[in-house]
C-alpha cells in the first residue's frame, strides 16, 4: 500500500461539531425526548443540538437525512482544517469515500414502509427517494463542496473505515485523485436502536462521523497544511466464528510486516469492542494501552474506526497506534498509524 498521510480532519459526536472525540465516555442525552417512536433505551450518547443549516446554510439542505447532514458538514470542516482549496483547477482531483453500514437506516425503512401503507398507487414522496441510496451522503458532500473527483461509499459496518482507507490508497496510488476525503458515518435513529437491542449488544446505540484529508506521503504539501499522522498499513481478512480471532491476529502481524514496524513500537490499541484486544495483544506480544470505542461512544458501527483515529489524534498521537475492527459476520481489520515526529 502506498504510504498515506493525514493533513486535516474533523469529527462530529455528542461532544460537538469539529471536536476531537474525548478519551472518556461521552455524555448521554435523553433520546426519548427526540423521537416520537418508542425506543429500547432512555438515553444514549447522541448530538442533541445539531442544525445543518447553521453550518451549510438553508439552500439545498432541507432534504438531508441525519447521516447526510453529519457527513457533509464534517467534509466541509475537514477541507478547512486541511487547507484544501477547491477551485476549477483542483476540484476534479479531490475525491470522497465514506464508510457506512446501510446508509441512512431510517430513510430506507421509512420509504419502504410508505410503499406499503400509502394510498394506491402507493403515492410516496419522490423527493425522499435519493436518501434511500447508500451513496447519498458521499454524493451530497461532493455536490455541496464542489468536488468532482472519484466518489464512492463502502458498506462494511464496523470494518467500513478500514475498507475506506484501502479504497483511498488505491485511488491515490493509481492517480485517480490527488486528495481523498476518507470518512465514515452512522446516524442515531429508533431503527438502529432497536437493531442494537435485538442483537443483544452491550451498551447504548451511538452515532457520529469522522472525515480525514488523506494524501500520498510523497506528494508535495500544500501551503498551510501539516502532516498530522501517517497511515502506515491497512489489512482486512475474514474468519468465521472462533477463527475470527486468529484472522485478526494475522492482520496485525501483516500490517507490522508491511510497515516495517516492530511490535514493541505500538503504544496503543484502539478497538471497536473489548473482544478485539486479546487477539491483537497476542500478536503484538505485549499489552499496550487500550481504547475501546463502544465503551466510550456507544455502538457506533461504521463510524467506529474513524472515531478511534479521531480520539487518538485529538490527544496528539505520538508513536505508533493500532486500529482494529471486527464485524459480527467474521470480517476483521487492522491499521497502523503513526503520529508526527
Amino acid at each position: 500500500m502506498t504510504g498515506l498521510v493525514v493533513t486535516g480532519w474533523s469529527a462530529i459526536t455528542a461532544a460537538g461539531v469539529g471536536e476531537a472525540p474525548p478519551l472518556e465516555p461521552l455524555p448521554a442525552a435523553r433520546v426519548t425526548d427526540l423521537f416520537e417512536e418508542a425506543l429500547p433505551e432512555e438515553s444514549a450518547p447522541v448530538l442533541t443540538v445539531f442544525d445543518v443549516r447553521a453550518h451549510l446554510g438553508r439552500k439545498g439542505t432541507g432534504s438531508y437525512d441525519r447521516a447526510t447532514a453529519l457527513a457533509t458538514t464534517a467534509c466541509g470542516e475537514a477541507l478547512k482544517a486541511g487547507s484544501v482549496e477547491v477551485n476549477d483547477a483542483t476540484r476534479g482531483r479531490i475525491g470522497v469515500v465514506l464508510g457506512t453500514t446501510v446508509g441512512s437506516f431510517r430513510s430506507t425503512s421509512d420509504y419502504s414502509r410508505d410503499t406499503l401503507v400509502q394510498e394506491k398507487p402507493y403515492l410516496v414522496n419522490p423527493l425522499l427517494f435519493p436518501n434511500t441510496v447508500m451513496n447519498c451522503a458521499a454524493g451530497q458532500a461532493a455536490i455541496r463542496h464542489g468536488l468532482k473527483g472519484v466518489n464512492s461509499t463502502v458498506a462494511g459496518g464496523p470494518l467500513a473505515f478500514h475498507q475506506a482507507l484501502r479504497y483511498a490508497a488505491n485511488a491515490l496510488e493509481r492517480g485517480y485523485a490527488d486528495v481523498m476525503l476518507v470518512g465514515c458515518v452512522e446516524e442515531y435513529s429508533p431503527h438502529r436502536a432497536w437493531q442494537t437491542a435485538a442483537a443483544r449488544r452491550s451498551g447504548p446505540t451511538g452515532e457520529g462521523t469522522a472525515v480525514f484529508v488523506v494524501e500520498r506521503a510523497d506528494a508535495a504539501r500544500r501551503p498551510g497544511s501539516t502532516v498530522q499522522a501517517e497511515v502506515l498499513a491497512v489489512a482486512t481478512a475474514f474468519g468465521w466464528g472462533d477463527a475470527a480471532a486468529d484472522a485478526l491476529a494475522g492482520c496485525v502481524l501483516r500490517v507490522l510486516r508491511e510497515a516495517g514496524v516492530t511490535a514493541g513500537e505500538v503504544t496503543a490499541v484502539a478497538t471497536g469492542d473489548a473482544q478485539e484486544y486479546e487477539p491483537a495483544a497476542r500478536a503484538l506480544g505485549h499489552r499496550p494501552e487500550r481504547v475501546t470505542v463502544s465503551e466510550l461512544y456507544g455502538q457506533c458501527d461504521a463510524a467506529t474506526g474513524g472515531l478511534s483515529l479521531g480520539a487518538l489524534l485529538g490527544r496528539r498521537l505520538g508513536g505508533v497506534a493500532l486500529l482494529t475492527a471486527r464485524t459480527r459476520d467474521g470480517g476483521v481489520g487492522a491499521a497502523l498509524v503513526r503520529g508526527p515526529s
